[in-house]
C-alpha cells in the first residue's frame, strides 16, 4: 500500500478540494470523509481518483451487520484504496463489511483494505469511561478493538499514536496502524485530544499517518505537506 501521509480533504465543496489539489504537482494519498462526502456525494471520489490520487474513504460505517455489508458492497464499486468502519459495531458487522467489499470489487481488481476505527483521537480516557462506561484504560480498549479487529479478518484500525506500537506488538506489523491526529512542531492541535508530530508517530509505530489542517490550513500547503513527507519518511 501507499505509504505517504494521507492528506485529509475536510473542505465543504468539490470547488475546494480542486482549488487545493491543483497545487500539487504528483499523485497524492488523500482522505475524504463525512464532510466532504456528504455534500459531493459519490462523485467527489470519481473525480478525485481519475487524478490520480489514492483514497482513503473514511465514513466510519457502524450500523447492523447486513446494511454496513450492503454499503460497504455499494462503495467498492467507487475504487478506492482503504475504507473503514467502526469497531464498536462488533465482530459480526465487521465481518459483513469485509464480505460487502469483497462481493462488491470488481473481477481482476484489488480490493480496498479495511480497516476499523477504536477509540477516535478526540476522545480522553476520562470521557470514554464516563460516556461509554467503558471501565477499562484508554489503551486496553484500544487494544481490545485490535484484537477484535484482526479477528474479524480486517487489514488494520485507527487509533492514535500512543497505542499504536502496542498494537504492533499484539497484532503483527503488518496490522496497519493508521493514525490521525497529526501536526507540525508548534502547532494547533484543534479538536484532537492525542496528536503526535510525523516524525513522533514514525517512531512510535504508525503505519500510515492521516494530516489534516497542519497541511491544508498552512499559508503554503506544498510546503507544509514537504515538510511532513520528509519527517514522516525520515
Amino acid at each position: 500500500m501507499n505509504t505517504k501521509p494521507i492528506l485529509a480533504l475536510d473542505f465543504p465543496s468539490e470547488q475546494h478540494v480542486f482549488d487545493f489539489l491543483q497545487q500539487f504537482n504528483e499523485p497524492l494519498f488523500v482522505k475524504i470523509g463525512m464532510e466532504l462526502y456528504m455534500q459531493e456525494g459519490p462523485d467527489i471520489v470519481r473525480k478525485v481518483k481519475a487524478l490520480g490520487h489514492d483514497i482513503f474513504l473514511d465514513l466510519k460505517l457502524h450500523d447492523i451487520p447486513n446494511t454496513v455489508g450492503s454499503a460497504m458492497k455499494g462503495l467498492a464499486k467507487l475504487g478506492v484504496d482503504l475504507v473503514n468502519v467502526h469497531a464498536a459495531g462488533g465482530r459480526p458487522m465487521m465481518e459483513a463489511a469485509l464480505e460487502g467489499l469483497e462481493a462488491g470489487t470488481a473481477v481482476g481488481s484489488k480490493r480496498a483494505a479495511l480497516i476499523a476505527v477504536t477509540q477516535l483521537t478526540s476522545t480522553t480516557e476520562e470521557q470514554m469511561q464516563r460516556e461509554q462506561k467503558i471501565a477499562l484504560s484508554l489503551q486496553e480498549s484500544v487494544l481490545h478493538y485490535a484484537s477484535l479487529t484482526k479477528e474479524a479478518g480486517l487489514n488494520g484500525v485507527v487509533c492514535s499514536v500512543h497505542e499504536a506500537q502496542a498494537i504492533a506488538d499484539a497484532c503483527g506489523e503488518d496490522f496497519l496502524r493508521v493514525t490521525p491526529g497529526i501536526r507540525l512542531a508548534g502547532g494547533d492541535t484543534h479538536d484532537q485530544k492525542r496528536i503526535a508530530t510525523p516524525d513522533g508517530a514514525k517512531h512510535d509505530g504508525s503505519s500510515l499517518i492521516v494530516v489534516g489542517r497542519a497541511v491544508t490550513g498552512a499559508q503554503n500547503p506544498v510546503a507544509a505537506y514537504k515538510q511532513v513527507r520528509e519527517l514522516w519518511e525520515a
